[in-house]
């Protein structure tokens, strides 16, 4: 998810494009403990519930083999897109390492690449997207001294800004998460939509304490009496993601729930893409499964602020880190590929980043 899709741009901009906040939302899981404190709420879907996801991909491979064909075809114009783990090297530096991660809790996706253990084991430094993960209070404490990255402070609720139809239509998609309307509706929609995307089996294991990959390393790194460093901080993340019209969350959010359990689809092909490596399929994927039930309206701004912007703020605070040489750095997947991805970026920066296998 990334401008560096720009070779396929145009595409982007068809109706459907809102359900590419499915993405963004994941980005977004390390925020769901402050969700769940935040909005009080205790989802009665995140117990004892395995994940039911389909590959979506291997459905359309059987029934569409041409469409499938297609999809691949596009994917191959994505630059960068066929690996999840990098080597980053520079005549008289250190090797350094970027590992794309999942900020999600599945084992399989903790597991990491072939290879990553021994990287991480062997580097001077780990190096996330926030180092503020390691401390969830202290987070939370600066997030609520910016109340309006999470909650509604104009005095409108969610419901000022739905029709009637899709009212009913979010009702509904929370009743079947446990979670009233009226429990949430002072809550911005980005908050939502990232609670949204969430299926139940990840609910669960987060409800149970199991961390999500990039937590995990910090922590893990931390106990290894290493240092850990961030690139963003989460006031910065949500603050991209709090600059887009609020027009574009609330379609996005309704989106969202429409796609209702092929949520639950997606986020098992998406991390079934992940483990083979090849993230530069997900893009093209999510644009064949999203419902064409609305304009794209704000997604070149949402694309600019949140993906691209961030993609040169994380590799302009990279570069130093990267000088010093032995890093190890593990941010999401999709920041590393196209033509405004992490790994052209360090390439332009006098780096040769080659994948590892």
């Amino acid at each position: 998810m990334t401008r560096a899709f720009s070779r396929s741009a145009s595409l982007l901009r068809r109706p459907g494009d809102l359900a590419l906040w499915a993405l963004a939302a994941l980005h977004l899981l390390l925020l769901l403990s402050f969700l769940l404190v935040l909005g009080g709420l205790q989802p009665a879907r995140a117990a004892d519930e395995a994940c039911h996801g389909k590959n979506l991909l291997t459905e359309m491979q059987a029934k569409d083999p041409a469409a499938y064909a297609a999809l691949e075809a596009e994917a191959e114009t994505i630059d960068n897109g066929r690996s999840i783990f990098w080597k980053i090297e520079k005549p008289g530096v250190e090797t350094s390492y970027l590992l794309g991660t999942m900020h999600v809790t599945d084992p399989r996706v903790l597991a990491m690449p072939k290879g990553a253990a021994e990287a991480k084991a062997g580097s001077k430094v780990v190096v996330v997207e926030s180092d503020e993960i390691l401390d969830e209070k202290q987070a939370m404490g600066r997030l609520l001294a910016k109340p309006e990255l999470t909650m509604m402070t104009n005095g409108k609720s969610i419901t000022d800004y739905l029709s009637p139809e899709d009212q009913k239509t979010l009702e509904a998609g929370l009743k079947t998460r446990g979670i009233p309307l009226s429990a949430v509706s002072r809550m911005q929609p980005w908050m939502l939509s990232s609670f949204i995307a969430l299926p139940a089996c990840e609910l669960a294991r987060k409800a149970g304490g199991a961390d999500f990959l990039d937590k995990k390393l910090a922590e893990d790194t931390v106990s290894e009496g290493k240092p850990v460093k961030g690139l963003e901080t989460m006031q910065e993340q949500l603050g991209a993601i709090a600059s887009i019209p609020i027009d574009f969350h609330i379609k996005s959010l309704i989106e969202m729930v429409r796609l209702g359990d092929r949520m639950d689809d997606v986020t098992t092909t998406m991390t079934e893409l992940y483990l083979k490596g090849e993230i530069g399929m997900m893009m093209p994927m999510l644009k064949r499964v999203a419902p064409d039930s609305a304009e794209g309206e704000g997604y070149a701004e949402f694309e600019e602020r949140v993906v691209t912007d961030r993609n040169h703020r994380m590799a302009e605070r990279s570069l130093p880190i990267l000088a010093e040489g032995g890093a190890f750095i593990a941010v999401g997947a999709l920041h590393l590929v196209g033509e405004e991805g992490l790994v052209t970026l360090f390439r332009k920066a006098g780096y040769t980043v080659t994948p590892v296998s």
